[in-house]
């Protein structure tokens, strides 16, 4: 029996991040021996154990051999005879296929450390098109390593392509690729994720919401970019800048979904696209499966992005009811995902990307200001102890969140 440290602690080690959870592959083992030995066994399609003490995870080595569609199609053998190299064969990529001994000598037979050096994402072998779920794991890889120079083999482009053609996308479910895209959202580079994906084609299949913006034209003035897939990856560049919320960058990847919908003979402008991408948005959370949380926020910057924009010209009566439409006094973090997301909307055009946005701060301080006003004064000073009309008491609580936002930011009510 031997240990062998496997996959993202290898790799990480040798790109020199300090921490990165450690799983092992056990050779020349069985089941029994393993639960002998005090693991606890957690694996239902093959046998994974938790160390009785670290409580990482240890796997059998195994082989798989592919048998029906989709990425759980596949039957797996494990036991004493399959060899390191055998199991290091089914990974996705070189640079995961590396094991280490415990005296910290690198068993690497497929090139991944010398992919490392030359910063590449390429496959392990041609099994890689048996598993659809690849596509989305090497395009977060491509995300996840970016900022480190690292792209994809071309060879292992056309693979990729090859399995988006192929209809295997099909077979996903939606819980595994909304894991997948929660995980780029993560990660310094989220546009590189969905434009990878739509470079080999599998954005079409998956996210068609936002593979529809891209050819779609906006007006040159305000979008000199034009393209409006262009500009929701440039927006997505601006947010993983802004903010590492993966909330704020989903909402930001979302807020133009409507623009694909308004008629071509509006083009290039898009009036009423806010409301327009409302149902699209519903749509896409519904099909992958997308926590409330995400969905929530995405439609609220779809509707009032343009309001964001405007916070200058707004009314202070206008700006309190864009504040209650964002549930700012019972959620007041909701806003600043709000105001940070319509930032990266405003910076992610050419040109624009270092201007300032003063906006974001009008509305910090009018919700600053219409929080400050102490209800229990008001309704003491204004309302009859006989008046019971909840509608009346709401209005004098809006008069005066109305006067505090307008003497605080000098509006007109």
């Amino acid at each position: 029996m031997k240990f062998y440290l496997v996959g993202g602690a290898v790799r990480d080690r040798l790109l020199g991040f300090d921490k990165s959870d450690r799983d092992w592959v056990v050779v020349g083992a069985r089941v029994e021996e393993m639960l002998a030995g005090g693991f606890t066994q957690v694996g239902s399609d093959f046998p994974v154990f938790l160390h009785p003490k670290t409580k990482e995870e240890y796997a059998l080595a195994r082989t798989e051999r592919k048998t029906a569609p989709g990425y759980t199609g596949f039957s797996f053998t494990a036991d004493p005879s399959v060899t390191l190299e055998e199991d290091l064969s089914r990974r996705d990529l070189t640079i995961n296929a590396i094991a280490q001994e415990e005296d910290g000598t690198l068993i690497d037979p497929y090139g991944g450390a010398n992919d490392i050096e030359q910063r590449l994402l390429r496959h392990v072998s041609p099994a890689f098109t048996e598993d659809p779920l690849r596509v989305l794991r090497v395009a977060r890889f491509a995300a996840r390593f970016a900022n480190k120079g690292f792209k994809i083999a071309p060879e292992t482009m056309t693979l990729m392509r090859e399995l988006s053609a192929s209809g295997e996308l099909s077979h996903l479910v939606a819980e595994r690729i909304w894991q997948e895209t929660e995980k780029a959202l993560r990660t310094d580079s989220p546009a590189v994720y969905f434009q990878t994906l739509r470079d080999c084609g599998a954005l079409a299949i998956i996210m068609p919401e936002i593979d529809n913006l891209f050819g779609v034209p906006q007006t040159a003035e305000y979008h000199p970019e034009v393209d409006t897939g262009v500009h929701v990856m440039m927006c997505m560049e601006q947010a993983a800048r802004l903010s590492d919320d993966t909330v704020v960058r989903f909402a930001t990847l979302l807020h133009d979904l409507g623009k694909a919908v308004t008629p071509k003979d509006q083009w290039p402008r898009h009036i009423g696209h806010e409301q327009l991408g409302l149902p699209l948005i519903d749509q896409f959370c519904a099909r992958l499966r997308v926590p409330k949380k995400y969905r929530a926020m995405a439609r609220i910057v779809s509707q009032f992005h343009t309001h964001c924009h405007r916070a200058s010209e707004l009314r202070a009566d206008t700006m309190l009811r864009l504040l209650e439409s964002l549930d700012a006094f019972r959620r007041p973090a909701q806003v600043e995902q709000f105001v940070v997301a319509c930032e990266a909307d405003s910076r992610g055009r050419k040109g624009f990307e270092q201007r300032d946005y003063p906006q974001a701060d009008i509305v910090r301080k009018a919700l600053v200001a219409a929080r400050a006003v102490d209800i229990r004064q008001v309704l003491s000073t204004t309302v009859d102890n006989q008046e019971k009309d909840p509608e009346a008491i709401k209005a004098h609580i809006a008069r005066a969140r109305t006067d505090a936002i307008s003497l605080t930011l000098g509006k007109r009510q």
